[in-house]
C-alpha cells in the first residue's frame, strides 16, 4: 500500500513539473557583464555552521540507524562545526571548507586525521564568464541532499544519500550559456582523496547537465562512473528536479540508478544494480515555520548495500516528517521518522528482528 501511495505522489510531482514550466514566463535577457579591474582587491567570505542534536530510537537501540550521522539512542550529540574561507579574485579564487566533529569525520570516512577535517578545498580559474575550472576536492553533484544540516530541510538522511557518492578529488569544467548548464570532469575514485597503498588510482568520470526550465522549474540530470579499486566498474544515473509551486510551497524529486559489474577474475560480469526516488514535499505558512514530509523508497534486490545477506536483497520505504522554526540564523527541528522494510533488518527493545523501525528526534542548528 505504502509504495502504491508512493508512485501516485511521483505521479503527481511530475505532472506538477510540466504544469509549471507551461505556467511560468521566463524571459530570455542577457546581463550586462560587470567589467573588473586587473588590480581589483580579492575579497574574503567567512560563513560556517554549528549543529547539535538529541534522538531517541523507540526500539531502545542505536542498531536500527542505517543512514549518515544520526547513529546514537538517547544521547545529546554533536553534529559538526564548519568554517568556510572563500576567497575570490578577478579570475581565481580559492575554498577552504572545514569540518570539526562526528559528521565531518563520517563523511571524510576515507581519510584519517586533520585530512578528515576538509570538507572541501579546491581553487578555481574563469578565464571566461560562461567557463569556470575548479581543481582540488568539492562535495558530490549527484543528489538532493548536502552534507550542510543548515542546506536541508530534514535532519536525519535519506539512503540514497547515505550510500554516496559524498565528494570527489580531481579537475573538472563548468559551462554556461543561458538557461543551460554543463559540467564535465574526471576525479579520483568516488570519495577517496589519496588511493590506499598498493593500489593504482583508477580514473573516475563525473558529468553533469542542468536546465533552468523556468524561473520555478530546475532540472539537474548526474552521472559517475569509472573502474573501483576492486577492479569492479560502477555507473551511476542521478536526477534532481526541483519546483515552485507557490510562495508557500515547493518540491523536490530525486531519482538515482546504481550499477555495478563485478570482476570474476578475467572481465567485469553484467552488472547489478541499487535505486532509489524520493519526493519532497516542503510547505512554508509563515517565514518562521515551514514542514517538510520526504517519502524514500530504496531498492536492494540485489544484495548490493544494507541487504547484502538477507537471502533475497529487500527494499525500504522510509517516511520522515520535520518542522523547521527559523531566527535569523538559527533553526530548530522537531523530526519523526519511521522505517519499514521487506526483511527483518531492524531489532525490538529485546533484540528479535522486525521489519520497521522508528524514531524522534530534535536538533539545534546555527549557521552565518
Amino acid at each position: 500500500m505504502l509504495r502504491k501511495i508512493f508512485v501516485a505522489l511521483t505521479a503527481i510531482t511530475l505532472g506538477l513539473f510540466a504544469n509549471a514550466q507551461v505556467a511560468s514566463v521566463t524571459s530570455d535577457t542577457t546581463a550586462t557583464p560587470v567589467t573588473e579591474t586587473e588590480d581589483a582587491k580579492p575579497a574574503l567570505i567567512i560563513t560556517g555552521s554549528a549543529d547539535v542534536y538529541y534522538k531517541y530510537d523507540f526500539a531502545k537501540t542505536k542498531a536500527n540507524t542505517y543512514t549518515s550521522f544520526t547513529g546514537t539512542h538517547n544521547s545529546f550529540a554533536i553534529g559538526m562545526a564548519s568554517v568556510k574561507l572563500e576567497h575570490k579574485g578577478n579570475k581565481v579564487g580559492a575554498v577552504l571548507d572545514l569540518g570539526f566533529g562526528p559528521r565531518a569525520k563520517e563523511f571524510a570516512y576515507t581519510d584519517e586525521g586533520i585530512t578528515q577535517a576538509i570538507k572541501q578545498l579546491y581553487i578555481t580559474y574563469s578565464p571566461a564568464e560562461w567557463l569556470k575550472f575548479t581543481a582540488g576536492t568539492w562535495g558530490t553533484h549527484v543528489g538532493y541532499e548536502l552534507l550542510d544540516p543548515q542546506l536541508n530541510r530534514n535532519y536525519s538522511m535519506s539512503y540514497m544519500f547515505t550510500n554516496g557518492p559524498f565528494s570527489h578529488t580531481g579537475l573538472k569544467a563548468d559551462i554556461t550559456k543561458g538557461k543551460h548548464g554543463f559540467m564535465i570532469g574526471v576525479s579520483n575514485q568516488t570519495d577517496f582523496r589519496i588511493p590506499p597503498d598498493g593500489y593504482i588510482n583508477k580514473k573516475f568520470l563525473i558529468a553533469q547537465y542542468s536546465l533552468a526550465a523556468s524561473d520555478n522549474v530546475k532540472i539537474y540530470l548526474n552521472y559517475v562512473g569509472g573502474k573501483n579499486f576492486d577492479t569492479s566498474k560502477v555507473s551511476q544515473f542521478d536526477a534532481v528536479l526541483t519546483a515552485k509551486v507557490s510562495d508557500k510551497f515547493n518540491i523536490g524529486f530525486n531519482g538515482t540508478v546504481n550499477s555495478t559489474q563485478m570482476w570474476d577474475g578475467a572481465k567485469n560480469v553484467d552488472g547489478q544494480s541499487w535505486w532509489g526516488s524520493a519526493l519532497y514535499l516542503n510547505v512554508d505558512p509563515k517565514p518562521w515555520f515551514g514542514l517538510t514530509l520526504r517519502g524514500e523508497y530504496f531498492n536492494d534486490d540485489n544484495q548490493l548495500k544494507m541487504f547484502a545477506m538477507a537471502p533475497e536483497g529487500g527494499n525500504i520505504f522510509a517516511t520522515t516528517l520535520s518542522a523547521n522554526f527559523k531566527t535569523g540564523g538559527f533553526i530548530f527541528i522537531p523530526e519523526f521518522r519511521i522505517d519499514n522494510a521487506s526483511q527483518a533488518i531492524f531489532v525490538d527493545k529485546d533484540g528479535a528482528g522486525k521489519k520497521s523501525a522508528s524514531n524522534f528526534l530534535v536538533s539545534a542548528i546555527y549557521s552565518f
